[in-house]
């Protein structure tokens, strides 16, 4: 069986590690001619708006904006081509990361990892671990630079 990826969905956000998988991402799609599109995802589980008295829409929708000029920012960084998409998203992070590769639809998609394990991982979570097992696509985790 050959495989063919034509879309690759970069799922970025502003840790780190982020960074480093965006550039892997693209330089991979970049070697196999292929669309880059990026995606950032707001985590609404978090209690937005608790003791702030702005409201839980108030303070998403400014996530959002910072979430454009995280990406517009990678953009630049990774001189991606104006017509490159770009997807800010609300929900639950790996839910709505294989939600967006779906709905472009992605052949594949790009996500850093912090490689936490045991108890770490399980009291946080793994949001690459989340679209792991989710997506209907192959995923590429990249890991943090040791």
């Amino acid at each position: 069986m050959t495989m063919s990826f034509r879309r690759v969905l970069v799922a970025v956000d502003s840790e780190p590690i982020a960074a480093h998988a965006a550039d892997v991402g693209v330089e991979l799609a970049r070697s196999l001619g292929a669309d880059v599109a990026l995606v950032h995802a707001i985590d609404t589980s978090t209690n937005y708006g608790a003791d702030t008295g702005i409201s839980p829409n108030e303070l998403i929708d400014r996530a959002k904006q910072d979430g454009k000029r995280l990406l517009e920012g990678f953009r630049q960084r990774l001189s991606l081509q104006p017509s490159a998409l770009e997807f800010v998203v609300a929900g639950t992070p790996a839910d709505e990361i294989v939600k967006a590769a779906g709905e472009w639809p992605a052949d594949l998609i790009v996500i850093g990892s912090h490689g936490r394990g045991g108890v770490q991982r399980a009291l946080l979570g793994s949001v690459a671990e989340g679209v792991m097992r989710r997506a209907s696509c192959p995923v590429l985790v990249i890991r943090a630079k040791e």
